[in-house]
């Protein structure tokens, strides 16, 4: 039977004494036996994607955990594939909660005990219910809430339970971002359109994510807001929908209109950068990339509302033992407040914000949260100048952004079927 913390001892303090028992146990085998053979100390293994495995968090991590840590970043759709096919290869998998219906069924990952979870009761309701208000906007496709806890039979879905899929952790709405220098800043919730992906003043200057589970939706929400077609459900597509979507986007591929595909934050952020896009879907944490570099970059607010994530983290179906031990903390560390506040300057929301407001300072929480003006210059991530005095964050504050999600990132009924066609969109 499982040891259980005491009502004085923490789920974390349970872990450090379990990987301490464990060191201890390895040294006395040692000692006792022959020919001594030192064992090698356990590594931590995080994969993900470059938007929360960054190096100043991994420094971070391992000075207050005590234990290494390695991190393994790539391109989102090439991470979603090693994870699903290779669970040995990582301990933690972070991403997003449109990976989940693939990790859960080929049982790449294992369920969590919401009991070794320090914060649980601290996590809000948008990752619970999907709403941060009652009058928010749920959203279209898989928002995260009804593939968080595991059900008895298995299967994930919304009614609480002991086991969980996933770490609530990071989120944010996703628009795309541009240059203000050539395209003209435009209003909020106005005039700000998805629509302008697709604006032929912008022809072969406009960049798009490829992976098929968030730049379809871009596309989509793209095509819609130009009145090129409409969907029954953005969030589920029919097979005739998504051939209708493609035979758009192909035209447009053919007539030079993109001019590249991404893989990368950093990579997104050059394309900019660098002028070979004006436009782009983009991330957050980009978009205060090319602020700290002085390149003028916006965050569009669409009228036509957000395409929405949530992070995940997830326990490998492979990790047992310290190693798990390991990941428990690193997951409860996760919400314990600093990595809160780092995420936050590069334009990102923890689940239980609460707990990193005090390591912000009060204009960093009044931009990045509540949306007011920025009372001074705030530094970015990377600690150089990302927001000026008086800058307002588009879109408003962190509840009110949340109210305009039109749908999360999603694998569709027919996300088998879209995939060749997002390949022979690529290659068109």
């Amino acid at each position: 039977m499982p040891e259980l913390p005491t009502p004085q001892q923490s789920p974390s303090d349970l872990s450090r004494r379990r990987f301490l028992q464990g060191t201890a146990a390895t040294a006395a085998s040692g000692v006792l036996g022959a020919p001594y053979v030192q064992a090698a100390k356990p590594v931590l293994r995080v994969l993900g994607t470059h938007v929360t495995l960054r190096e100043p968090i991994r420094k971070q991590a391992e000075a207050d955990l005590g234990f290494a840590i390695e991190f393994h970043p790539g391109g989102s759709a090439r991470v979603q594939q090693r994870a699903a096919s290779r669970p040995e290869s990582f301990d933690i998998y972070e991403q997003w909660s449109n990976s989940m219906n693939i990790l859960w069924r080929t049982q790449a990952i294992q369920p969590l005990d919401i009991r070794r979870i320090n914060y649980w009761h601290e996590i809000n309701d948008l990752s619970k219910t999907g709403r941060l208000t009652a009058e928010a906007n749920l959203g279209l496709g898989d928002a995260p809430y009804t593939l968080l806890y595991v059900q008895a039979d298995g299967t994930l879905g919304a009614k609480p339970t002991a086991q969980i899929s996933f770490l609530p952790y990071v989120h944010n709405v996703d628009a795309f971002g541009y240059d203000t220098r050539t395209i003209p800043k435009g209003r909020a919730y106005e005039t700000e359109s998805w629509g302008w992906l697709l604006d032929e003043r912008w022809r072969g200057r406009v960049a798009i994510v490829n992976e098929p589970t968030i730049g379809l939706f871009d596309l989509a929400l793209a095509v819609q807001a130009k009145g090129m077609m409409q969907f029954a459900d953005i969030g589920n597509m029919t097979e005739q929908e998504v051939d209708q979507l493609f035979n758009i986007l192909i035209t447009y591929k053919r007539n030079g209109h993109f001019s590249g595909f991404w893989n990368s934050v950093p990579e997104s952020a050059e394309m900019i950068a660098s002028g070979q896009a004006v436009i782009a879907s983009m991330f957050s944490p980009a978009v205060a990339d090319l602020n700290e570099q002085g390149i003028p970059a916006a965050y569009a607010a669409p009228k036509e509302g957000y395409r929405a994530w949530h992070g995940v983290m997830c326990l490998s179906s492979q990790t047992r033992g310290r190693v798990e031990d390991m990941a428990y903390a690193y997951m409860n560390w996760w919400l314990s407040g600093w990595p809160g506040a780092f995420v936050a300057r590069q334009g990102y929301y923890i689940s239980n914000p609460q707990r990193s407001r005090p390591l912000l300072s009060p204009a960093e929480w009044n931009y990045w949260y509540e949306g007011k003006p920025a009372s001074e210059d705030l530094l970015g991530p990377e600690g150089h100048v990302a927001v000026r005095k008086g800058s307002v964050r588009n879109g408003g504050s962190y509840w009110h952004r949340f109210s305009h999600v039109a749908v999360w990132n999603t694998v569709m009924n027919t996300y088998e079927y879209s995939l060749p066609r997002w390949h022979e969109f690529l290659l068109s």
